[in-house]
């Protein structure tokens, strides 16, 4: 089995003990952008898996966008990043 040479660690364990690995990212030509995968993205940042800078640049994110995933994320968790959910968990 081959496996790429990455920068980085290839797998980190997230505070309750499951593991995120880099085959858990979404790939990088993701046209749709659910909750679940925006998670993902947010938690590989959040725990060191994979760079912002990297993030922003494979997934053409801008810091904005990215910035509103992480606070919706660490203010009300995964349902916040749901597009139809948006207004109910914006601020005022």
């Amino acid at each position: 089995m081959y496996l790429k040479k990455v920068d980085g660690p290839r797998a980190v364990q997230l505070p309750d003990g499951t593991i995120l690995s880099r085959s858990d990212l979404p790939p990088q030509d993701t046209s749709r952008w659910v909750a679940s995968r925006k998670l993902a993205v947010v938690r590989g940042v959040a725990y060191g898996l994979i760079s912002r800078a990297e993030a922003l640049e494979l997934y053409a994110l801008s810091d904005e966008e990215f910035d509103t995933w992480i606070r919706a994320a660490s203010r009300h968790g995964e349902a916040a990043l749901k597009v139809t959910s948006l207004k109910s968990y914006r601020q005022p």
